[in-house]
This record gives structure tokens, sequence and C-alpha cells, in this order.
């Protein structure tokens, strides 16, 4: 409660309501009061930060950590508990309109952010009694799986796949970071319900994880065991077969959890899960420390000059630089602020927001002339069943004459909040079949190209977009996904370079969504062949940006040559910026098994590091490979490790790094 209204008369609301709840039930028992946070806590006067894409997108888990607390302070300031976040899912099909509140692509990449995020809005375990919340990691297991990238699609993943990818973030959220709480998937898996899956909610979440908190279910999707999944005969059957399964907590249902008191007196068995499922939510309230604190100290509500800090700082490190025309000078970005070769410039776009213009004068100085002309909206704005918007003619011309009036364009394209979205279960769709760029963006990035004068294109956008023509056309391209209320400013710091952009792509940018699956870490043979009549591989790897300076990997070094179970290897690389601006630059080790008993991926990230380098400068990098990241489910489908040959990069991308050989030994059995 309190989702609308300023944070200190929040936190007065909420008190009102908890002392009313008290004082109505029995044995006094306070209540759970819950939000979702997607941009930090979503809510109002609270702060924006970037979405999770974007969080991961900088590849920087302190950070993270960091923006998370924020989250799970001002949370608890307005009154709330929990929240209903972070996803633990991995996103590999941009059809998906939900792709953004995820970590990516990778289950490696996903697991540090998840906990990092957990550890953060839970203020380490110990802020839970006073100044932070509880997390909700969701949703429990192979969400983003969803067939054809529909929400509420089937979920189809083998054993080995759920075991070796999907469920180690959960797993991590569990035992790493001690998430209060599990969210279930809104689908099936091969077939279960994961609203009623005892094998996922009880026997890998309790008895193998030894999770203690509490599941609480998506909206609504108990009762839909009956009415959708048809996997239970009457509303009866499916509250029974979720409570049994593990299910502790029915969210929003009035024809579920609601008829347990009648239901418990024909079938009195149901006592005993019952008593579990409330043990295991009033547990969770003793963590939070509501029976002796149930209400919130109101306090000045002002944001904090940290929060807004971290805002901004998140964006900073999370802008990928796609492409930075190279010109007779060096490069075409950063533009200088003092030696001005383009002093007129047009902010262009379907997806430029309000208050850029200023933001960029600000940044920018006196030296600069801006102009601006947003054209024409993507879409109708339809928050169920979004239409493109048909009048793009009169906002093209009037795009086209400020372009042709100004010395260099800086173009926003991508999408809108209401192109990528969650399609709601009752009438709303929120995916889509393709992700081409919508409603002519390719058409003006053309037309702007043909005036003969140098485009920067600022992608802001939820879903990962083919983006061929913008790739071929424009001189340099920020990916932004969605950052924080600060974006604008953040982008024009990068543009005039009062930042050296240093994120990396969470995700594989494809040519076409025909290459579907194009997750890098995929097995090794679906490599082998390409398809006809079109350049193979990914437009840009997992993992790529660039940066205004250079950086040169040389001298990789392993400290022996074999690895035994009970050991490490140490690996070292040496990283140069060569070239003239201070950076940081993601270092990354990936590891690939070179024979196995089973078919192995291509590759997996198995450890990063973000680094800041001066000009001039040289570090040595070091990594250690451990036998745990060499674990896998083998052809026993069992976890564990198998002898043989290994292959360790150390490099810029999944793409581009330095190799190196080791040996795994292991005891004869």
């Amino acid at each position: 409660p309190g989702e609308l209204i300023e944070p200190e008369l929040s936190a007065k609301l909420n008190n009102q309501l908890q002392e009313y709840i008290i004082s109505q039930n029995r044995l006094s028992i306070p209540a759970l009061f819950i939000g979702e946070a997607y941009n930090g806590i979503d809510a109002h006067g609270s702060t924006k930060f970037g979405r999770p894409m974007a969080q991961a997108a900088s590849f920087n888990t302190d950070l993270v950590h960091q923006i998370w607390d924020i989250v799970g302070q001002e949370a608890r300031s307005r009154g709330f508990n929990m929240c209903h976040s972070p996803e633990a899912d991995l996103a590999r099909d941009p059809r998906f309109g939900r792709m953004s509140e995820t970590f990516g692509e990778d289950t490696y990449l996903t697991t540090e952010m998840v906990v990092s995020a957990v550890t953060g809005v839970q203020g380490d375990y110990t802020g839970l009694k006073k100044t932070h919340i509880g997390a909700v990691t969701k949703h429990f297991a192979g969400y983003a799986q969803i067939l054809g990238g529909k929400n509420f699609a089937a979920i189809e993943i083998s054993p080995r796949t759920l075991a070796d990818e999907i469920l180690p973030p959960f797993q991590a959220a569990v035992q790493r970071a001690k998430t209060l709480g599990i969210m279930a998937s809104h689908g099936d898996l091969n077939g279960i319900a994961s609203h009623a899956n005892p094998a996922l909610l009880t026997d890998i979440l309790r008895t193998q994880w030894g999770f203690t908190g509490y599941t609480v279910s998506d909206a609504n999707d108990i009762a839909r065991l009956n009415f959708f999944m048809h996997v239970a005969e009457t509303p009866e059957d499916a509250a029974r077969m979720a409570l049994e399964a593990g299910m502790d907590v029915d969210l929003y249902s009035d024809v579920a959890y609601a008829l347990l008191p009648e239901m418990v007196k024909t079938n009195p068995e149901l006592i005993k899960n019952i008593n579990m499922a409330a043990a295991r939510v009033l547990r969770t309230k003793f963590t939070l420390g509501l029976f002796d604190s149930p209400f919130t100290e109101i306090k000045n509500a002002n944001r904090t000059d940290k929060a807004l800090a971290l805002a901004k700082n998140g964006d900073l490190e999370s802008i990928i630089l796609l492409k930075n025309l190279k010109t007779t000078e060096g490069q075409l970005l950063p533009l200088n602020k003092t030696d001005i070769t383009y002093k007129k410039i047009a902010l262009l776009g379907p997806v430029l927001s309000e208050g850029a213009k200023a933001d960029f004068e600000k940044v920018a100085g006196n030296g600069y002339q801006f102009v601006e002309e947003k054209g024409y909206e993507l879409t109708d704005g339809n928050k169920a069943i979004p239409k493109l918007n048909p009048d793009t003619e009169e906002g093209m011309q009037r795009m086209l004459k400020k372009a042709a009036e100004s010395d260099l364009c800086i173009l926003f394209l991508g999408g809108d909040e209401f192109e990528a979205k969650e399609g709601f279960f009752a009438n709303a769709y929120g995916d889509r079949l393709s992700i081409d760029p919508i409603n002519r963006q390719d058409e003006l990035l053309t037309k702007i190209k043909a005036l003969n004068k140098p485009v920067i294109v600022v992608l802001k956008h939820r879903r990962t977009l083919s983006i061929n023509e913008i790739s071929n056309s424009a001189d340099a391209i920020l990916d932004c996904w969605d950052m924080s209320e600060f974006g604008n400013e953040s982008v024009a710091k990068i543009i005039f370079g009062m930042a050296n952009p240093s994120g990396k792509s969470p995700v594989t940018i494809p040519r076409s969504i025909g290459q579907l699956p194009f997750h890098y870490s995929q097995k090794e043979i679906n490599y082998k062949k390409g398809y006809l009549f079109t350049e193979n591989g990914p437009l840009y790897p997992f993992g790529f940006g660039l940066s205004y300076t250079n950086f040169e990997y040389s001298d990789i070094k392993l400290s022996q040559n074999s690895l035994t179970d009970r050991g490490s290897i140490t690996v070292s690389v040496n990283v140069k910026n060569t070239g003239k601006y201070d950076g940081k630059e993601v270092v990354q080790m990936y590891l690939k098994d070179i024979i196995g008993s089973v078919t192995r991926p291509n590759k997996e990230l198995k450890g990063f590091q973000k680094v800041f380098i001066k000009a001039g400068e040289s570090k040595n990098i070091t990594f250690t490979i451990s036998p745990a990241m060499l674990e896998f489910t083998t052809i026993r489908m069992k976890k564990e490790l198998e002898a043989g040959d290994y292959e360790v990069m150390l490099g810029t991308s999944s793409e581009t790094g330095l190799k190196a050989n080791f040996k795994l030994i292991l005891p004869k059995k």
C-alpha cells in the first residue's frame, strides 16, 4: 500500500493500516506490506534506478549491491516490508516482453547480480529488523523460457539444462544471499504446473537447498491450476494441490486458499500443511522484527544525495558503446567541449524524453546550440494491447527539417514502455513476433543519413532489438537499455567525454530473431551450420562493449597446467590501456570443456573483474579456477567433475580473448 503517494505519507498510512490489522485479529499478528522493484522500489517519490538489465550491463556487482541497498532502505522508510524482486530468470528470447526485468542471458552473470541484489535489499540480512526489506526472488523456475516468447505459454527445459543453467541463480539466492521469499513461475515445467510441483517447491527448494523462507504464488496462479492450467478438477483441488506441493501464500485469489477454512472441515489432514505454511510466514515476520516493532519510524523522506549519485553512476557504468566511427582526428566520440566541430546539434527521435535538451545544455555548456524534435510517438500508449501510431509523416518531416539545419544529429531510437511489457493474463499483450525496431525508425535513420550529417544513435529499449540498419548507418551507437531518472544527463556526459563508457552487453545481440537460440553459451555443435543468404553470427556478442580508449591483452599465464579435485589454478593476463583516456575494462573469464560425456557449451562465463586503468598503465589481472567451476550434469545425470582437457579464455568479450589449456586430473576409482 502507498505506492501512489509520497514516502512520508505512505509510512503514516501504512502505520495506521498496520495498527488496525493488529487490533482486529485474534493473535495481534502484523501484516506484511509488499511492493515491486524494477526501477528501484516502484512507488512515487522513490529513486528511479536503471532496470536490472541495465544494471547487469555494468558488470559491477558492488555497484548493484549499493543500488539495492538504497532500494531496501527507501522501501522500509515508506512502510514496506518485502518486495517481489529480483528476478533470477534468464532472458534468452527477446520476443518476451519482460526481458528488461532480468539480469540477462547468462547463468553466472545473473547469479552474481541476483546475490548482489538480494543481499543489498536485505541489508546483508542484518538490516532486516529495522532498516531494510526482504526479497522475494522470482520466478521459480524457468519462467523466461516460455515457448514462443509468449507470457503464460508452456515451458520445456531438459533436466540437464534446468540443473546446470536455470536453477543456479535461485540456489545462490537461497544459500548465499538468504532470500526471505521465493515466488513460483506463472508457467508449467515440462508439463507440471509450477504452483503444484512438489519436486520444485519442496524437494529441490527445501530438502536439497535448505530454504526456510516462504513461497508465494504469482497473481492468481493457484486458482489458475483449475480454470487455466486445467490440472485441477475444482478450485478446491487447486488449493489442495498447491498447499501440498509447498506453496505457502496465495496471492490475490478469492477462489483458492480462501476456500481452506471450509475444506479442512472435510479434510482435516490439511491442517498439517496449513500449519507449516503459516509457520514459514510467521518466521519471516519475526525475522523482519515486526512483532517487536511493527510500525515504521516517520522521518524526513527526502531522497539522499547518495541515492541520487548512485542512480547517475549506475547509468554511466551501464551505457554500452557499440560503435564509434574512426575519423581523421581519431574517433567521433567523445565530442570536445572546447574545440567545437559540430556547433548546432539536433536531438531527434520517437524515444526522446522530456527534459533532454535542458540536460544536454547543462552538460555541454555554452559552446553548443541544441534543438529538439521528438517527431511522433511509437505507439498509441494503450496499456493493454497497444497499436502502432499511424500518424508519423508530419513528425518525420519535422525531424528531417531540424536535421538538415544542424551540424550533427543525436537520434533517440529503440522502444517505448508499451512495446515491451508484461502481457497480463486478461486482455493484454506485451510480447512481439519480430524484434526489428518498430514504426519507421530504420527509415528515419536512413533519411537523416542521406543528409550527410554525422549521426549518433542513443538506443533506449526494454528488449533486445535487431539493429542491423542502425549498426550499418549510425556513426556511433550508445546502447542504454532503460536508465534511471537521470538517463539523459548520463548520456550527455558520455557523449561529451565527462565519463568513459564501460558497459558490456549482458545479452547476445542477433541479426534476426530467426537465429534463436543465439545465447553465446549454447552447445558447441549448434555453431556447425549457418543460414543461407545472410551473414552469420551475432551482430554484437555477449560481453561486448567499446571504450574511448583501447585495452591490449597479452601474456596469459597459468600457475600450473593441471588441476585436481582439491586444488585450484590461477590464471593471469596483462591488460594495458594503450589509448589516451583513463578507462574501466571488464576482464572476462570463460571456461570450455573440450571433451565431455555429453555435448557441452561452446564456452561459459565463470568470472569477471571491472578494473580502472589509467592511460598508458598496465595491470596484471588474476582469476582463480576452482573445481566447482567445472562441475556439470554428466551422462549419469549427476552434477560432478569429469577428468580431461579444458580451455580458459581471458578477454574483452565472449568472442575475443587470449586462451590457455589445462587438465583436470581426478583420483582413480
